[in-house]
């Protein structure tokens, strides 16, 4: 569909050639990942604070099989081509690649980011890639979340009407 035609998606096996460029011009990395499922306040903030901490912002989606072997079979809401097309057209997203895995960490060993970025909830949990990222120098970085403000919470006040 032209209609979803982006250059900010790429494909899995075709991030390391664009990561090569982009540190070429010493380009400061970001990257963050989640199902992104339905997108909201909460996720736009994180996008833009998670922006603020280098130069490109990658996000990481899991793939439509990855959110449902993650979050049960009525999951994902919307389709990954779309939550793709959607996190593409925030502006403080750069690129945008789809993983098949239930975690990032091969996508991460692609990339090796100049950060890493999760959400708060990781706060005292291993956090997928830490030991990828911090011994070629880079940061863990957990960012709060917006209170109230979650894809579950938007999915069950739809259910209870």
């Amino acid at each position: 569909m032209a209609a979803y035609t982006t250059g900010k998606i790429i494909e899995f096996n075709n991030i390391k050639k664009e990561i090569s460029r982009l540190k070429k011009n010493f380009k400061k990395i970001v990257f963050t990942n989640g199902c992104f499922d339905i997108i909201h306040a909460g996720h736009v903030s994180y996008l833009n604070e998670a922006k603020s901490l280098g130069d490109v912002l990658i996000v990481g989606i899991n793939s439509d099989k990855s959110v449902k072997r993650l979050k049960g079979q009525d999951r994902p809401i919307i389709g990954e081509k779309d939550r793709a097309y959607i996190l593409a057209n925030i502006k403080p997203v750069d690129y945008v690649v789809i993983f098949d895995e239930d975690t990032p960490y091969n996508l991460i060993r692609e990339i090796t980011p100049d950060v890493l970025v999760k959400g708060g909830d990781y706060d005292g949990k291993d956090v997928v890639g830490k030991d990828i990222v911090e011994p070629s120098g880079g940061k863990v970085v957990l960012i709060d979340f917006v209170k109230g403000k979650s894809t579950s919470g938007i999915i069950k006040k739809i259910k209870e009407g």
